[in-house]
């Protein structure tokens, strides 16, 4: 008896010497766009595969993300432990060793399968930094029922004349019903990707081959002009504060003949349970000026681990399971293949089942081969990037220019004053940064 309660003894205290299973919180940053929210919601799943993690979220709007993400790893504040960062920062980051390498991913991931358009945008030397969660490019989609009204029939790929005429034969204030849906919210990631992408097909630039600025030039007056005239004409009223989820919730209230705006909202007005006009809704390329570029850009929202990060392994799991094919498969069993987050692997696309669900699957693909983030303008640039000039400065300059736009469009200033006030700023900073010797 002495020997059983003695072995008892001692196999609770083996017990109570080994440590419980140590469980780790993973502080994930998003930014409040619909798949981020979906995931969130799916979250579960990835704790029930992983007991010992648990997720965190902090969820924010598109500038204030970006401003908060950024300065916690310049500072190396170590507030989060998984980013939600753009093709933009990647490979700044990357290059500056502010991320960590993603390759320890399973080989059941199957890098291979991004697209490559994506993948490289988020790869440096060959490695990859982030994990695409969607990518997209941008395109019009517009209210079928309102064009034919109007009696006109869009193209697939339709000019800047052919639209800026529909949006003002679409517009009926009376009824609260807008031609055309812009960004006019100030931000470098808000009005100026769309902006900028706009000023690639109007034959404009951001710099020239010797980094000057080129707002003093006829081809940005031009698309600042026909922004500013059209969205008066044919815009929503308070436009100068609407981003892309405002302008998705206009859309899905049938407020806006046309929107140009991320492929990614595709699935969202498109959805019955959250668009009005889910069953009017038909898509084309972004315009064109006929200089052979489109007003389209090239994005893609993804996840990575900040450098210096304690949680390396925790966080490269949880990337691995929000980025993956099973992702995919179970947000396709709870909300249907139409909703899964695009744009991000050849695989989607061979998928009969998506491609019959999702109308617009074509039109998100061709616009994201169409994009080409190495040769962005009609003429020569130094830089690469679609709707943003992929260097450090770039951040703090379109905002700037943002703001200087925003205000335009809101008539707090002139067309004239805001290139004016642009071309000052951007030429000061370029100069301040070594760019203008």
């Amino acid at each position: 008896m002495k020997n059983l309660i003695g072995a008892a003894l001692s196999a609770a205290a083996l017990l109570a010497a080994i440590p419980a299973l140590a469980e780790t919180t993973l502080t994930v940053a998003t930014v409040n766009n619909g798949d981020m929210i979906r995931m969130q919601g799916l979250t579960s799943d990835f704790e029930g595969k992983n007991p010992d993690i648990k997720v965190k979220w902090v969820t924010l709007e598109e500038n204030v993300l970006r401003q908060k993400v950024t300065t916690d790893i310049a500072t190396k504040g170590g507030q989060f432990d998984v980013l939600t960062i753009g093709t933009y920062e990647v490979p700044i980051w990357a290059k500056k060793n502010w991320l960590v390498a993603l390759d320890k991913l399973p080989a059941d991931y199957d890098v291979d399968d991004l697209l490559p358009k994506i993948r490289d945008a988020l790869s440096v030397d060959g490695k990859l930094y982030a994990a695409p969660f969607y990518g997209e490019s941008s395109m019009i989609m517009y209210r079928t029922d309102l064009m034919q009204k109007a009696g006109l029939t869009m193209p697939d790929s339709p000019t800047w004349d052919f639209v800026i005429d529909a949006a003002k034969k679409m517009t009926d204030k009376a009824n609260d019903v807008y031609g055309i849906c812009l960004r006019g919210k100030a931000g470098w990631g808000e009005n100026m990707a769309f902006l900028t992408a706009m000023s690639n097909s109007f034959g404009a630039r951001w710099f020239d081959e010797k980094w000057e600025p080129q707002f003093d030039t006829p081809e940005w007056k031009d698309t600042l002009t026909t922004y500013v005239n059209l969205m008066k004409e044919a815009g929503p009223p308070g436009a100068s504060s609407n981003g892309f989820n405002e302008n998705l919730a206009l859309f899905n209230a049938g407020k806006c003949g046309m929107w140009i705006d991320a492929t990614v909202a595709a699935s969202f007005v498109t959805n019955p349970k959250e668009s009005k006009v889910a069953d009017k809704v038909g898509f084309a390329l972004a315009p064109n000026k006929g200089l052979g570029k489109n007003a389209n850009w090239l994005w893609a929202w993804s996840l990575a681990i900040p450098a210096g990060s304690q949680k390396v392994d925790a966080a490269e799991k949880f990337i691995a399971w929000a980025t993956s094919k099973g992702y995919t498969e179970l947000v396709a069993s709870k909300e249907g293949w139409a909703n899964v987050p695009p744009g991000t692997r050849t695989s989607l696309y061979n998928n009969a089942e998506y491609t019959k669900a999702a109308a617009f699957a074509k039109m998100t693909i061709d616009s994201i081969n169409s994009a080409d983030p190495s040769h962005p303008t009609v003429k020569p640039v130094p830089y690469v990037g679609v709707q943003y000039a992929a260097i450090p400065e770039f951040q703090g300059l379109g905002t700037t220019v943002g703001q200087q736009f925003s205000a335009a469009l809101s008539g707090a200033t002139t067309v004239d004053a805001a290139l004016a006030a642009a071309q000052k700023s951007v030429e000061r900073e370029m100069k301040r940064a070594g760019y203008i010797k």
